[in-house]
């Protein structure tokens, strides 16, 4: 299939979600769920925007049903039980699927996003299947490789989106087999339709998006929209502790700042991790120490003892614990309003694409449709 078929048929797919999601403006921005920063405001915020918000997985399994909850309160006072414009993530290595299909029962988010399987397609499979039995719902899976992807379509329960995560993203990704979302995007695209010429997956790109010249790109790559994570951590509606915020706005050169491993998690108390995933993260004193031989043991205590004085100084290039953030954080400069990150991303990747095509072409670009 040539490139030119290639964005046809993303164009289709990309009308098909505004199909879906009535609310949705293009080019469309996602909010990642990241884990308990992506909390109802933040979500409901993207999507009043024209994107699609999503809330994270939250401290306990049953956070969803209450931050879901959160949300109908704010979209609708005088609730008549309809689809909420947001959607959700679930985690599902440490996931409860009884608590998940219960809080998507009763507060009908229009779409489930899963990723971390314990034991691969087989827990995706069984998650998808009782979700959907308990509610229409579209299913995204986050994926990392083209192995993951091609045994997701062809699984018995196919998602409806494929979100094609890049090396280059925050929180946990793929731990030492990932791409880039610029490579890795293409091949899923094209080994997905040349066996499936009439597939309804769509494919988002993930990864290192902060602005519209990364909406851009994954746009012209085939993406039917972008998903951005870290540039939300510095938004107002973030659920997040201002010493983190402030070193998301602070950091730079995130090829050199920051680093997959799982130092941060066991600092933290977390365990148990699937060996697939990693976890993206801004280097402090903890990192540097680790390195120069300092045992683990040792830096606990100093990471536990500088978290409990409370304040800005755990996060930092001093600091000790963990500001999971991805490899685009150094274009991250202020702390937003969510909608107008959105908005203005939006309005940055359409002004760059036509841009370029004037240049390229030397026409007007006014009515262009991307």
């Amino acid at each position: 299939m040539s490139w030119q078929q290639h964005l046809t048929q993303s164009v289709r797919l990309r009308k098909g979600l505004a199909a879906t999601y009535s609310w949705i403006k293009l080019p469309l921005i996602i909010g990642a769920p990241m884990r308990v920063m992506s909390g109802p405001e933040l979500a409901v915020a993207i999507s009043l925007a024209g994107g699609i918000g999503f809330i994270g997985p939250g401290e306990t399994p049953d956070s969803t049903a209450v931050d879901l909850e959160a949300a109908r309160a704010i979209l609708e006072p005088q609730s008549d039980n309809g689809v909420l414009p947001i959607g959700v993530g679930f985690q599902l290595w440490n996931g409860s699927l009884s608590s998940a299909v219960a809080a998507v029962s009763r507060h009908r988010p229009a779409a489930a996003w899963l990723f971390a399987p314990r034991d691969g397609q087989a827990d995706i499979n069984e998650w998808t299947t009782q979700l959907r039995a308990a509610q229409p719902i579209q299913i995204w899976l986050q994926v990392g490789t083209l192995a993951e992807a091609l045994s997701a379509a062809e699984s018995s329960s196919p998602p409806d989106v494929l979100v094609i995560q890049g090396a280059e993203a925050g929180g946990h990704g793929r731990a030492i087999d990932g791409t880039g979302f610029i490579t890795l995007l293409p091949e899923v695209a094209d080994a997905l339709r040349s066996r499936y010429p009439n597939t309804n997956i769509a494919l988002l790109a993930a990864g290192g998006i902060a602005d519209g010249r990364g909406v851009a790109a994954a746009l012209s790559l085939g993406a039917a929209g972008a998903v951005m994570g870290t540039r939300f951590l510095a938004s107002k509606e973030a659920r997040i502790k201002k010493g983190y915020q402030d070193e998301v706005v602070r950091a730079t050169d995130g090829g050199g700042n920051t680093v997959r491993t799982q130092l941060y998690n066991h600092l933290r108390g977390t365990y148990g991790w699937p060996k697939e995933w990693s976890p993206r993260t801004v280097v402090n004193r903890s990192w540097n120490e680790e390195r120069e031989g300092v045992a683990f043991d040792e830096l606990r205590t100093r990471h536990d003892e500088l978290v409990k004085q409370g304040g800005g100084k755990a996060w930092g290039p001093d600091g000790r614990t963990a500001t999971y953030a991805g490899a685009g954080v150094g274009l991250v400069k202020s702390v937003d309003a969510a909608g107008d990150i959105v908005m203005g991303a939006r309005a940055e990747a359409v002004d760059i694409l036509k841009a370029l095509h004037c240049v390229t072409w030397s026409e007007d670009c006014t009515g262009n449709e991307f």
